[in-house]
């Protein structure tokens, strides 16, 4: 048993800070929590608890990171990292990169798309505890048309038929869930962002197949005529999203979609467009678009849409970890830190469906916290500071 004492706490729920709390983890659960004093009769009070000081910090459900690429880490040239790695390679980046991510106070991935099921393979090894680190959800190779985008992590179908193969393909592999392409992207050379990938009737099959195995789907959606074909056919989340029209929101808003906004993934390759490595195409692509990704999610915020927190973590200059400057460009462009709060935790647990088990600190749920100082519901920054992080009742990283 492990008893937090005299800390602020941020549930994820949305609600202001509590002072002066008291947090009960036991079995890997939390087990009970309130304001301090802490009863007397309560089993934590006993002398064989050591509990934990949390005097000026702020206890809150562990983080998540809902699309990251586990197997790169930031490098200038992402495709030709994976052209180059071989699957020795990707996966010693992947177990580096979940340490870091773990790290930052990140305890739950979802990988968007690796080759040769490297993502899928770290999962398991993570549940069944031969590494440490955050779990992970891994989509396996991303569904895409003959030639789109990420067909170097792809599995490449056509028409509806092929594309339920493809799909049925990926579950046959161990996926937790299904990532599709919906359109084209920055990182793929010789397509466009805002260029249509599946069609309508694609995405539908990926869908329809994927849910009827229990599975959500994500999708990769940048253009406009690619991100409603994909909520028209039921897609569960939009990942990047730069062009949301009034339509797009409405679809959105009334499907109970959620939007995985990505902001630090343009704002990592402008910002370091004068650095080597990095293909002309790609900070070309990137500029273009930038000033309409962020016009997008701050009319996401207006409209009411669902947002989930992503960082695409291991693009171009973009490393795991940095979830923290996800949020500050969230707060940035249009969020209170606490909703940005509710967008790495309660809102992103429901976008992966583990809303039952975290996400938030509530009774019953796993233990999946982490310790931060001050207030980063008046300082999003605090979230940058991590002193304590715990997975399942386990504290797996502590700078106290």
């Amino acid at each position: 048993m492990i008893v937090f004492r005299h800390v602020a706490v941020i549930d994820g729920t949305g609600a202001a800070p509590r002072p002066d709390q008291w947090v009960v983890v036991e079995d890997g659960l939390i087990a009970g929590r309130g304001p301090e004093p802490l009863p007397a009769s309560h089993p934590a009070a006993a002398e064989r608890v050591t509990p934990i000081d949390g005097s000026g910090h702020t206890l809150l459900p562990g983080l998540i990171n809902c699309h990251v690429h586990l197997a790169n880490d930031g490098s200038a040239d992402t495709v030709g990292q994976v052209r180059d790695d071989s699957v020795p390679m990707s996966t010693i980046r992947a177990v580096r990169n979940l340490g870091i991510a773990l790290a930052s106070g990140v305890t739950t991935v979802r990988d968007c798309g690796a080759a040769d099921n490297v993502a899928i393979e770290l999962a398991r090894a993570v549940s069944g505890g031969l590494i440490a680190g955050p779990r992970i959800l891994a989509a396996g190779r991303v569904i895409t048309m003959t030639g789109g985008h990420g067909h170097f992590v792809g599995r490449e179908a056509d028409g509806p038929d092929d594309v339920r193969r493809a799909v049925r393909t990926e579950l046959k592999a161990g996926a937790d869930f299904i990532k599709a392409i919906a359109t084209g992207g920055v990182l793929t050379p010789g397509v466009e962002p805002d260029h249509s990938g599946l069609a309508e009737d694609e995405l539908l099959a990926v869908a329809r197949t994927a849910h009827s195995s229990g599975r959500r789907v994500a999708a990769h959606a940048i253009g406009g005529a690619g991100i409603k074909n994909a909520l028209r056919a039921g897609i569960d989340s939009i990942e990047h999203g730069f062009h949301l029209d009034d339509e797009a929101l409405e679809l959105a808003v009334g499907n109970g979609a959620f939007l995985v906004p990505t902001l630090v993934a343009l704002e990592s390759i402008t910002a370091n467009a004068g650095r080597p490595g990095m293909p002309d195409w790609v900070i070309r692509k990137a500029e273009a678009e930038s000033g309409a990704h962020r016009a997008a999610f701050a009319a996401a915020v207006a409209a009411g849409v669902n947002i989930a927190a992503g960082t695409d973590a291991g693009t171009p200059f973009n490393p795991h970890g940095d979830l923290a400057r996800e949020l500050g460009l969230m707060v940035e462009y249009g969020m209170t830190p606490l909703q940005a709060i509710v967008a790495a935790t309660a809102n992103a647990a429901r976008n992966l469906d583990l809303h039952h088990q975290v996400g938030t600190i509530e009774d019953g749920k796993q233990a999946d916290l982490i310790l931060v100082p001050g207030d980063p519901a008046a300082d999003i920054g605090r979230l940058g500071q991590i002193a304590l992080v715990m997975k399942r009742g386990e504290i797996l990283h502590d700078v106290r």
